[in-house]
């Protein structure tokens, strides 16, 4: 999921918890947007973590050539 899906997701669930006002019996539309907007907030930070150069699996190795001067004998 990308941070775009993610913003997408709690977007919805604000509009759901705080805009719509409908009665319906067996579905809690407050309760479905308020899943939306954890999942939504969730998935934005797991990809703000495994995008960023932090933690363990980022990848801290660095290819370097070193040239040195020899002398001739």
């Amino acid at each position: 999921m990308g941070i775009g899906v993610s913003l997408f997701l709690f977007a919805v669930g604000a509009i759901l918890t705080f805009a719509v006002e409908v009665t319906t019996s067996g579905l809690n539309i407050d309760t479905v947007g308020i899943i939306l907007m954890i999942v939504g907030a969730v998935g934005f930070l797991l990809s703000l973590v495994l995008w960023s150069n932090v933690g363990p699996w980022a990848s801290r190795r660095e290819e370097r050539t070193v040239v040195r001067d020899r002398e001739v004998l």
